[in-house]
């Protein structure tokens, strides 16, 4: 529900919010620009209150809230309205993906992680599907002084208002309170991601993992990468009026943006399967996804007008740009460790995913209409260079894991022996394992990083 109500202005394109709210294309473009720019600004502070409060309820104020600035969408008559409320929206996103990635990395191993972030991104493509279907049937509602983008909204945003409420009673903070299972269960839920040398969660800001994710060059790369490659994700907004500028009509449109849907499941699915199988493969099926997507953009830039089908697939074939930022996010959970470091690594990386997304939409100019041979030459030149970027990621890690073999240590250097006095004033050393100590990936020497 949180990519379908994002992605409503893009669909609404067609259903006439261009000219129901008295929009030019530019003002169209910074609808798309204001979401992750509050998003941005946002995105450090959300990752900060992740930290300090439980994550599901976190989560489900912000999906409330979501919810409500969703529905005011339908009462918007201008630019000014439908800025302020996209403006929210952005603001709320800031927690939706950090705090799945946050939970995904306290429930799962890291090999686990890639195939399980792909499995809840898979649900973008359903989103699309559903969008599809609903906007091909607001198109046939006759609503006096109500328009079909209008319904689109009210619909979506109703959804959205019942998931906030099951989201606050049924999603987990941690595999410590997980309702759904027995405490022998959370038990063994904590020991099987021992394995990570992540630990669990810890509420406390630790101002030297804050330190480290800003100098460590890992951390900057990512967030490159992610700014970068999400500069082709402004194709998300714009998706039905390039469909349309093919030739089809806005009938065509929304039901052939079904498609869409179910081409980006079958993408992501294969590329977090391939990830998941290829030992080591993540970097490498990441930057390999990324040559439909070029061959795609290439194609859409360069095919007759006349060929609108050859264009449709040509521009389905460039879809697969959405998969290796979807291998990435579970990746960078995996190659983070320390509980401030990780929330902080992830509102630079996401801070990136906003800029790129925000940059986006200006590319999109009315004078490159119809076929916009300007933005999929960018789009075809950003995968490029961010599958370049993937690589050279993945050449970082496997040089430090070299290192790290090659370090000598004696038995005591697994021994974590920590203090506490007891009521009678008795001061008590225990041993503990180092795999639950909250240390970050630099600190604890016996952490690999996946590939």
């Amino acid at each position: 529900m949180t990519f379908a109500d994002k992605a409503t202005l893009g669909q609404s394109a067609v259903l006439g919010i261009i000219k129901g709210a008295n929009l030019t294309q530019n003002q169209f473009n910074w609808l798309g620009t204001i979401f992750y720019l509050s998003y941005l600004v946002f995105e450090y502070p959300q990752n900060l209150a992740l930290q300090y409060f439980p994550v599901g309820k976190w989560m489900s104020i912000n999906i409330f809230i979501w919810a409500v600035a969703l529905l005011c969408h339908a009462a918007c008559k201008s630019f000014g309205g439908l800025f302020a409320v996209r403006f929210i929206l952005g603001v709320c996103e800031g927690a939706i993906t950090p705090g799945f990635m946050i939970v995904t990395s306290m429930f799962y191993t890291r090999a686990e992680q890639t195939r399980r972030v792909g499995y809840w991104f898979l649900m973008n493509g359903t989103a699309i599907i559903f969008l599809g279907f609903v906007s091909f049937g607001t198109l046939h509602t006759k609503t006096h002084n109500f328009m079909p983008w209008q319904w689109l909204m009210i619909i979506t945003g109703l959804i959205t208002l019942v998931t906030s409420v099951v989201f606050w009673f049924f999603f987990p903070d941690s595999p410590t309170t997980a309702r759904f299972l027995t405490p022998e269960e959370r038990k063994l839920a904590v020991l099987r991601i021992k394995v990570n040398q992540a630990g669990v969660e810890n509420k406390r800001w630790k101002k030297e993992q804050f330190i480290e994710a800003l100098v460590d060059p890992k951390t900057w790369v990512m967030a490159l990468f992610a700014a970068i490659a999400n500069i082709t994700n402004s194709v998300t907004n714009q998706r039905q009026l390039i469909v349309n500028q093919f030739g089809f009509n806005p009938i065509q449109t929304t039901l052939l943006g079904c498609v869409d849907g179910v081409v980006e499941i079958l993408t992501i699915f294969a590329g977090v399967i391939i990830a998941s199988y290829w030992k080591n493969g993540r970097g490498y099926t990441g930057a390999l996804m990324f040559v439909p997507a070029i061959l795609g953009a290439v194609l859409v830039d360069t095919l007759p007008s006349h060929n609108k089908i050859g264009l449709l697939f040509s521009y389905w074939l460039s879809i697969f740009f959405i998969v290796p930022f979807v291998i990435f996010l579970g990746w960078v959970g995996s190659i983070t460790a320390g509980h401030t470091k990780r929330t902080t690594t992830n509102a630079i990386v996401l801070s990136g995913y906003a800029i790129g997304n925000a940059v986006g939409p200006f590319m999109w100019q009315k004078r490159y209409q119809p076929r916009n041979h300007v933005p999929w030459t960018i789009i075809a030149v950003a995968s490029a260079v961010s599958g370049i970027l993937l690589l050279i990621l993945r050449a970082m890690l496997a040089m430090e894991n070299k290192r790290r073999d090659m370090e000598q240590h004696d038995d005591s250097f697994d021994d974590v022996y920590l203090t506490h006095v007891e009521a009678d004033g008795k001061t008590v050393e225990k041993k503990v394992d180092r795999a639950f100590l909250d240390l970050t990936d630099r600190q604890n020497r016996e952490f690999r990083y996946v590939l």
